[in-house]
């Protein structure tokens, strides 16, 4: 892609405006740290093109505090405030689940899981944002908690021009072969591997 053109134009009857501005589905995987954050940025794009950012996280805890959460909440204040940018609505799926289970069993936060796909379902119908980031939305699909197919097709049909992107480890196959772009964080190195903890800015 140099200089950001395309390789190849396809023969799909699209003009180049109409495939410019095609919606995409975004898929941030694999095993290296950055899926999140990377997500986080586009929406800070997104807020600055002024689009109406919903944020769905499906594994931290609850009560898991993260720097992007605080950013955007306040950008979502300076929109309501000064109509500037965009509006930022950010949701935590049932309790959460992360490396360590919480309270509850696994069918407990399986339904949770679905609810929080149905209701993203439902909000996409509807044309309520303009990008949707579903971080961490891949485990929930690895488990078998949420049908990768009808995530396929609910995404397939979505009306409108609405983003979305989707992050976590283990992509379902299926998923990447129906996204628009995929990026598959790889690890060249990593402070844990040499015994560093997690630090405050860095991971969260």
């Amino acid at each position: 892609m140099p200089q950001g053109k395309p390789a190849v134009v396809p023969d799909d009857g699209l003009t180049t405006r109409q495939r410019r501005h095609r919606p995409l589905v975004i898929v941030h995987t694999g095993e290296m740290k950055g899926k999140s954050t990377a997500a986080f940025g586009l929406a800070l794009r997104g807020w600055s093109q002024g689009w109406s950012i919903g944020v769905f996280q499906f594994v931290k805890s609850a009560k898991w505090k993260v720097g992007e959460e605080a950013a955007l909440r306040r950008l979502g204040r300076l929109h309501e405030e000064t109509g500037e940018g965009g509006a930022v609505e950010w949701n935590k799926m049932g309790e959460g689940w992360s490396w360590v289970r919480k309270k509850g069993t696994e069918e407990d936060h399986a339904a949770a899981a679905l609810e929080g796909w149905r209701e993203i379902g439902r909000r996409l119908r509807d044309e309520r944002h303009g990008l949707y980031i579903l971080d961490e939305f891949n485990y929930p699909m690895h488990w078998g908690w949420v049908d990768v197919d009808e995530v396929i097709s609910t995404l397939r049909d979505r009306p409108g021009r609405q983003h979305v992107v989707i992050t976590g480890r283990h992509a379902p196959d299926a998923l990447v072969d129906a996204a628009d772009l995929v990026v598959n964080m790889t690890k060249v190195k990593h402070p844990m591997d040499a015994g560093q903890k997690g630090q405050r800015g860095i991971e969260w």
